[in-house]
């Protein structure tokens, strides 16, 4: 198959890049500049440039191509969200979808595909959900809400298949957040936020490229969500990753004093619940993840960081 992929550069894009390849796909990557032409020729995908915003120079750079694939994201980085920091995001989740699914209509490809977030129907009680459970996003999930209409409509419309892949919490050696966590943990620097029983469904980065790869080829419409096997706690998580990192027991703070340090809304993320499942996208695509919960995944990410020197043993708080 061709694929077209935009977002080659990010985190999943890199990692979508190499497992097409390694199935024998050809991967077109769209580029916004020299160094995101060489990125994706080193990786072995050919560079086209474009704009994610212009339908033009999108159809052009995906002449030919069978999936459509948007892997593309702003997401902000730091400890504090706030509505604003998200605007680069929502833009290429509404435009970016737009141009995108018209690209892909132009072109005649037969799947396009994306990525989503599991988020978008987490119940405000905590209680498990699925893919079969209500939209109904809260903070700054509606443009992700939103991207899954346009490219629905646009399937129905222009008589294309269509694919969300609703993704759990992200984490990866060279993710910016998973970097950011791992520092903090070695500094004491990033505590549990109350009794820290907030339940997370998480995913590797590794794996949610394999579920995309899965989903591109099988080539049908739906709507998958994609997480490991095994709910875990804020506080597991956080305990886990500094247990892997050989740092110290976290720290754990009032959720009042949490929301003065980082805000009301992010807090809101950290403490509430998304409790869902990989059943579905495991019947239908015969999928499973290579690293079926956080210890397995996480000890890849301390391994990875000890090869690369990351994080720095100085000034470790103990």
């Amino acid at each position: 198959m061709r694929i077209f992929l935009a977002g080659a550069t990010g985190v999943l894009g890199r990692r979508l890049i190499a497992q097409f390849r390694g199935r024998g796909h050809e991967v077109v990557g769209l580029a916004r500049s020299l160094g995101n032409e060489s990125t994706i020729a080193v990786l072995g995908g050919t560079p086209r440039r474009g704009d994610l915003y212009d339908v033009e120079s999108i159809a052009q750079a995906a002449e030919g191509a069978d999936v459509v694939v948007r892997a593309a994201t702003a997401i902000p980085r730091g400890a504090r969200f706030r509505p604003r920091d998200w605007i680069a995001n929502d833009r290429i989740r509404r435009e970016g979808t737009r141009a995108l699914t018209e690209a892909a209509a132009r072109v005649h490809a037969r799947l396009y595909l994306q990525e989503g977030i599991v988020w978008v129907a987490q119940p405000e009680t905590g209680a498990p959900f699925d893919e079969t459970s209500p939209v109904a996003p809260r903070l700054w999930y509606g443009s992700a809400a939103d991207a899954e209409s346009i490219a629905r409509d646009a399937g129905r419309r222009h008589g294309f298949e269509v694919a969300t892949l609703r993704f759990g919490m992200f984490y990866g050696s060279d993710a910016a957040q998973t970097r950011l966590m791992g520092d903090a943990l070695r500094r004491r620097r990033l505590p549990i936020l109350g009794p820290g029983d907030a339940a997370w469904s998480c995913i590797h980065l590794d794996d949610a490229a394999s579920a995309m790869v899965a989903a591109a080829e099988a080539g049908g419409s739906g709507l998958w969500h994609v997480v490991d096997d095994r709910v875990v706690t804020m506080a597991e998580f956080f305990r886990t990753f500094a247990a892997v990192l050989e740092a110290p027991e976290p720290r754990r703070v009032p959720v009042s004093l949490a929301k003065l340090l980082i805000g009301r809304s992010t807090v809101s993320f950290l403490t509430a619940s998304t409790r869902t499942t990989n059943a579905r996208i495991r019947r239908d695509l015969g999928w499973s993840p290579r690293f079926p919960t956080i210890w397995e995944g996480l000890l890849e990410v301390a391994e990875a960081w000890k090869a690369d020197g990351f994080p720095s043993p100085q000034g470790a708080g103990r």
